[in-house]
């Protein structure tokens, strides 16, 4: 499949996946000249482990065209291995500061009459519109993504695992954005934070396969 590979497509797909990283996490290479650049909200920050490790396993491909596939199965194992343990650990670490955010604002929010006014004073405002559009500017480029990744080779397809990830990239995507909009807007900070959690959760499973396998391969290499 390497050798038929359309390289300029996928090297764009690489850039693009790049850039949603970027965008997901906040980059201050991606802030706005005029005013400052936040992620609005965990949501959006957390599909960041998702799409992280999309673009890793973007990465390995394209290191198949560059690296000896003796070198490349030597390496991957480990690289994977380290990679998947500590993107578990701060998932996980990620997944716990979420869910402290999350129980702060509902003991706020049910402690009446001080609490629940801090609760509308701190949280009871979110950038929904700002995070709608940063949603909507970040599926339109995994969908980009997914089209230059056909383009560059249509076997792609046949990798469960790449596929499997992209579907995940693009749920979690529709979850966040679905539970920012569910609710009224006083009580988006809550959704988010739900969603963070989720986002979280799933990242933790697809990690943990990650290292799973990265031990499994490891262990073939050495026997």
């Amino acid at each position: 499949m390497l050798e038929n590979l359309r390289k300029p497509f996928f090297i764009i797909a690489l850039i693009v996946m790049t850039i949603v990283v970027l965008i997901e996490i906040g980059s201050p290479w991606l802030m706005k000249a005029d005013r400052n650049f936040d992620t609005p909200g965990y949501g959006i920050m957390y599909m960041a482990f998702i799409d992280a490790l999309l673009l890793y396993v973007s990465v390995l491909i394209t290191l198949a065209l560059l690296v000896p596939e003796k070198v490349q199965g030597r390496i991957q194992g480990i690289v994977t291995l380290i990679v998947s343990f500590f993107g578990c650990l701060g998932a996980i670490g990620s997944c716990f500061v979420a869910l402290i955010f999350l129980l702060v604002m509902v003991s706020l929010l049910l402690a009446p009459i001080f609490g629940t006014i801090a609760y509308f004073a701190i949280y009871g405002h979110f950038d929904r519109s700002d995070a709608n559009i940063t949603l909507s500017i970040i599926m339109t480029l995994k969908i980009v993504f997914v089209v230059l990744l056909l383009l560059a080779h249509q076997k792609f397809v046949e990798n469960k695992s790449l596929v499997l990830l992209v579907l995940t990239s693009l749920v979690c995507n529709l979850i966040v954005s679905f539970l920012i909009n569910l609710l009224p807007i006083f009580l988006v900070s809550i959704t988010d934070a739900v969603g963070a959690i989720v986002v979280a959760i799933i990242a933790i499973i697809w990690l943990i396969i990650f290292l799973v396998m990265a031990i499994i391969s490891i262990v073939k290499a050495i026997h």
